[in-house]
C-alpha cells in the first residue's frame, strides 16, 4: 500500500461544555484531506519548542486552517478597535510551524486565517477589519451571517498564469466568505493571484520553487457541497506533498 502523506493541521483553542480549554479543529478539513488521499493529523498548540519540533518532524505538509484573528503584534502594527478575539499561543505555534516549513520546503496550504498567517509569517501585513479599512468592500462575512459555510458569496478572479488557475481549470470560481480581515501588504516571495471584485486579496502563491498557497475563503466547506470544483485544490495539494516525500 502506498503511504499516504501526513498533513499537519494546527488546532484551535475553545471552551468545552464544562468551561475547560479544548483543542481541535473543524472536521471538514480532515475529510477534505482524507478524500484527497492524505492523512490529516491535528497538531496541538504549545509553547514547548521541543514539542512543536517533534510534531513538525512527523508531518509531510502543513495545512493552516481558519480561526480567530491574528494579533497585529505578529506584524508590528497597533491593534485596531475592531480587532476580534485572538489567541497568542496559536499565533506563536503557527508562526513556528510555518517558518520551519518554509525553510525546509514542506508544502503549505493556508485557508482563511491560515492564508493570512502564511502572509504574516513571511513578512506581510493585514487589514484588521475590512468594513472599517476598505471603503466599498463586499460583505466578506456573507456566509458566516447565513450560518452556512456552503453558501456562495462572490466570485474570485484568478490570474491565468497561477497554480490555482491551472489546478481548477478556470480563472473565475464562486466561493463562500467568512472573514473580516484580509491581506494588506503581500509578503516577500509571495504574489497576489486572486481577488474579489472589490479588490480584496483572495489568493496568494509563492514566487519561488517552494509550494505555498493561501486561499482566503473556505473551500473545505464547498468541495462536497455547492462547488465541487474545489475538490481539485485538495487533490492537487496532496499530490504536491506526495512529491516531496519520495
Amino acid at each position: 500500500m502506498t503511504k499516504r502523506p501526513v498533513i499537519g493541521i494546527p488546532c484551535t483553542q475553545s471552551r468545552d461544555e464544562w468551561g475547560g480549554l479544548a483543542l481541535g479543529n473543524s472536521e471538514t478539513y480532515l475529510r477534505a484531506i482524507e478524500a484527497a488521499g492524505g492523512t490529516p493529523l491535528l497538531l496541538p498548540l504549545s509553547d514547548e519548542s521541543g514539542v512543536l519540533a517533534g510534531l513538525y518532524e512527523i508531518i509531510d505538509g502543513l495545512l493552516l486552517a481558519g480561526g480567530v484573528d491574528i494579533h497585529p503584534d505578529a506584524y508590528n502594527h497597533p491593534p485596531h478597535e475592531n480587532l476580534g478575539s485572538n489567541n497568542l499561543l496559536q499565533d506563536r505555534s503557527e508562526l513556528y510551524l510555518t517558518r520551519r516549513a518554509i525553510a525546509d520546503g514542506k508544502p503549505i496550504l493556508g485557508i482563511c486565517r491560515g492564508h493570512q498567517m502564511l502572509n504574516v509569517a513571511l513578512g506581510g501585513t493585514l487589514y484588521q477589519d475590512i468594513p472599517a479599512e476598505i471603503p466599498g468592500a463586499l460583505n466578506h462575512s456573507f456566509s458566516a451571517d447565513a450560518k452556512d459555510g456552503s453558501v456562495l458569496a462572490h466570485d474570485i478572479q484568478i490570474d491565468e498564469e497561477s497554480w490555482l488557475a491551472e489546478t481548477l481549470g478556470q480563472t473565475i470560481i464562486k466561493t463562500n466568505s467568512m472573514h473580516h480581515q484580509s491581506v494588506r501588504d503581500v509578503a516577500p516571495n509571495m504574489r497576489i493571484v486572486g481577488k474579489s471584485s472589490d479588490g480584496v486579496v483572495e489568493v496568494i502563491e509563492s514566487t519561488n520553487e517552494h509550494f505555498a498557497v493561501g486561499i482566503q475563503s473556505h473551500p473545505e466547506e464547498l468541495w462536497n457541497t455547492s462547488e465541487p470544483q474545489w475538490t481539485r485544490l485538495f487533490a492537487t495539494y496532496v499530490q504536491e506533498v506526495a512529491k516531496t516525500t519520495k
